[in-house]
């Protein structure tokens, strides 16, 4: 995977986070804030690596071959395998992203769709309706987002984003797997806010471990 990046050495018991973003600007406050994740978290001892989604070009359109073949082993989907080794190396998972429509981007959401699939995050035995968590590895979800409008409005809409992450994406992780939520609202304002939150991203992630 040519954009994904390794950043410090951790021993295995501290943080070790992949960074998956998705912004298609480089200059964006999201891409910002990966930025600062990232030196936080390498700044207190941990390890990082990043999946950079626009940069290397993923593809997030789940093909009629990948549905039909869903429960087949990951090993027949060469093109998803270094994103699956990254997810089991990990114990934190860091997304930074924009909320679009209340939700994650297409992009994103495509990632879920061809990545967290069986035999990468979770299994589903033969004859049996319940899906068995596999990436209990992973201990911690932070997300790392921005929103056009304020925070009561994304309330109203049903808050779809974090329903996806706290509700069915953790429930493929450790099962102590807690989650951090730390959203800029209404990224129209001025840069103080924006200053102020790209703050708040770096002091809370240099605490992880």
């Amino acid at each position: 995977m040519s954009t994904a990046a390794v950043v410090g050495t951790a021993p295995p018991s501290r943080v070790r986070a992949l960074v998956v973003h998705c912004h298609p600007s480089a200059e964006s406050t999201v891409s910002m804030a990966r930025d600062r994740a990232a030196a936080a978290i390498t700044g207190a001892g941990g390890e990082v690596r990043q999946i950079d989604l626009y940069a290397e070009g993923f593809e997030p359109v789940l093909s009629a071959w990948e549905r039909r073949n869903h429960l087949a082993d990951p090993s027949t989907k060469p093109d998803i395998a270094p994103h699956a080794q990254l997810l089991e190396w990990c114990n934190t998972l860091v997304l930074t992203y924009p909320t679009w429509w209340s939700g994650q981007p297409a992009m994103l959401k495509g990632w879920f769709d061809r990545v967290w699939v069986q035999g990468i995050a979770y299994e589903l035995p033969a004859g049996s309706d319940r899906i068995r968590p596999r990436l209990r590895n992973i201990r911690r979800i932070v997300v790392v987002t921005s929103y056009g409008g304020p925070r009561w409005r994304n309330m109203l809409e049903g808050e779809s984003g974090r329903r996806v992450i706290r509700r069915a994406m953790r429930a493929v992780c450790h099962p102590l797997c807690r989650t951090t939520w730390l959203g800029l609202y209404g990224t129209d304002g001025n840069r103080d806010r924006r200053s102020r939150f790209l703050d708040r991203v770096g002091s809370r992630l240099s605490r992880l471990g």
